[in-house]
């Protein structure tokens, strides 16, 4: 049996989807069942690395989606509108829908999914989160005999090629961003990247999964790498630690688990101390990686290149794949319950002020006697306990004094902080970055 795919766009991801689908030789023998029946893209005059047929290509993408004989749709153009408007189109048309889009699936996926569930279609989304990296589909079904914990990623690519060159290099954030666009490892516009909003939507979808409820988008704290500097670089070097960049989604651990309290999560992007020893601390350069902590398994860690034309592509394929399998043998039009989406509340989500975390402080001030105890008053006040404090030197005539807390509620960590920032020897609180 064949079936039917139509491919919204024939960009980078859409290419290498192209050249897997027309190229089956050598792979799973389900492969040579996937034929492309129509391509959408913005220009039919355009050179093209692989020759379609005249009937395939199309600018008319409302074609595709409505097209009868199309079983599966890829959605691969990218961004939130149109490509939200089209994946509900074609799944009210029956078509079965597979996506390389965290941005409309972080966004819009609880209305995408119910869609789907009332249409008995899937919507499959490995592609979204890792690039090649198959962390979706484990997370749906081998793990999900397991109690999920904690899920940690360094998820995008750009950011973590960054604090990587600045490791390496010593160099300053700015510096290397402007390299990383010229060498197209970085967007012209690298807000999504380098503010942590790309890795947001991300560990969205994976707390959606390895948690089982909805995420609302706008409840995952953010926080990006544009303050980290070559001197914070510098000193985690010295304490033994390495700055990541880090997608997390774990259990609140302020929970007491003998109330009635239902669940919460604490869903957080923020650069990271992380020490050597980490598992995470080694994944250097533009690859991904995901740790998954859970009972009973431990640990579990994904790695692998987390974008580009062929990991994505693959994963794009894959999920095609998947759905060409279950379309051979299923009988009644009831979604796959390890495949499909069917939960429908919202998990709770854990304030960030609550959250409970140690801290790396670096304080610029006057060198002055008792600086240093007036630092440790204004902590002590808080409740906020203290791992160690370093004056590391001078800098712009200014004494350079680091310090590390012990874990603390962030509220408190952020009144005792306020609460420095108005001594009057105090110039600059030039980093504040979380220790894990």
């Amino acid at each position: 049996m064949t079936y039917k795919v139509g491919l919204l766009g024939l960009g980078t991801v859409g290419t290498g989807t192209a050249k897997i689908l027309t190229a089956p030789e050598g792979r799973h023998p389900l492969m040579r069942e996937l034929e492309i029946a129509k391509v959408g893209v913005r220009s039919l005059e355009k050179p093209r690395a692989i020759q379609f047929p005249p009937s395939v290509l199309t600018t008319d993408f409302d074609e595709i989606v409505t097209h009868p004989e199309i079983d599966i749709v890829a959605e691969l153009i990218g961004g939130v509108e149109p490509a939200r408007s089209w994946i509900l189109k074609a799944i009210a048309h029956g078509k079965h829908i597979v996506t390389a889009n965290k941005a409309v699936m972080s966004r819009h996926g609880d209305e995408i999914f119910a869609a789907a569930n009332e249409k008995g279609v899937y919507v499959m989304l490995e592609a979204a989160v890792g690039g090649g990296i198959p962390v979706i589909s484990p997370l749906k079904q081998a793990l999900g005999v397991n109690r999920i914990k904690r899920v940690t990623g360094i998820v995008n690519g750009t950011t973590n090629y960054i604090l990587t060159r600045m490791k390496n290099e010593g160099a300053d954030f700015e510096a290397v961003l402007a390299d990383a666009q010229k060498l197209g490892y970085a967007e012209a516009d690298p807000t999504a990247d380098v503010e942590g909003l790309d890795a947001a939507d991300k560990i969205a979808i994976l707390a959606s999964i390895a948690f089982g409820g909805r995420i609302k988008l706008e409840e995952v704290f953010c926080e990006g790498i544009r303050h980290v500097t070559a001197a914070d670089i510098a000193y985690a070097e010295k304490l033994d630690f390495v700055i990541k960049l880090l997608a997390i989604a774990q259990e609140d651990v302020t929970e007491d688990p003998s109330t009635d309290t239902p669940q919460q999560l604490a869903l957080k992007v923020h650069p990271t101390l992380l020490p050597k020893s980490h598992p995470l601390a080694s994944v250097d350069g533009v690859f991904n990686a995901i740790l998954v902590e859970g009972e009973p398994l431990g640990q579990v860690m994904f790695f692998g290149p987390g974008a580009g034309e062929g990991a994505t592509a693959s994963a794009v394929v894959a999920d095609m794949m998947n759905i060409a399998a279950i379309l051979k043998t299923e009988t009644e039009p009831i979604p796959h319950p390890l495949l499909s989406s069917t939960h429908q509340h919202y998990c709770a989500i854990a304030p960030i002020e609550e959250s409970v975390s140690r801290f790396y402080v670096r304080v610029l001030s006057q060198d002055s006697p008792g600086v240093i105890g007036s630092l440790g008053t204004c902590f002590g006040d808080r409740g906020v306990s203290l791992e160690s404090v370093v004056q590391t030197g001078m800098r712009d005539n200014l004494a350079e004094i680091v310090l590390v807390t012990h874990h603390v509620r962030e509220g408190n960590f952020r009144e005792a902080l306020d609460s420095i920032s108005k001594l009057d020897d105090v110039k600059e609180i030039p980093s504040v970055i979380r220790v894990w």
